[in-house]
């Protein structure tokens, strides 16, 4: 029953990554088109960058934590480009080059939208493998 309940909190987790992810591609694509300023813009997304690193580290200490490695290897890549991004310090984003880095950003965000979501769809399936044979026991 932990393994599955794990599983649920892993999904859990992704979702809100996942939400974290879309809301900064939104703002992006808001300023594109002129419906937010380069201001308003940076500020959300800058809101919105920690609390997405800091869920990836929890969502890996958890994998780390419960046993479940291969899932912590899948999901180590992205926490180690968010930590070099902090390190580095080039994890906000810079209002007066906001434009210039539109497309970086963009596709920055959009891959890491599609490791989430197949991070999302293993960690699916292995919860319903796993309701499952709790399920014939």
């Amino acid at each position: 029953m932990w393994d599955t309940l794990s599983w649920l909190l892993f999904f859990f987790i992704l979702i809100a990554i996942l939400v974290i992810v879309v809301y900064q591609l939104i703002c992006l694509a808001d300023l594109e088109f002129d419906y937010l300023n380069p201001y308003d813009s940076a500020s959300r997304i800058n809101n919105m960058i920690l609390p997405e690193f800091i869920t990836q580290g929890v969502l890996c200490l958890l994998c780390l934590v419960t046993g479940h490695w291969m899932m912590f290897i899948l999901s180590a890549p992205c926490l180690y480009y968010n930590t070099r991004l902090y390190a580095r310090r080039q994890h906000l984003v810079d209002v007066t080059e906001i434009f210039n880095q539109l497309d970086g950003a963009k596709k920055q965000r959009l891959f890491k939208l599609g490791h989430l979501i197949f991070l999302l769809f293993i960690t699916l399936f292995w919860m319903i493998y796993n309701a499952l044979e709790e399920d014939e026991m």
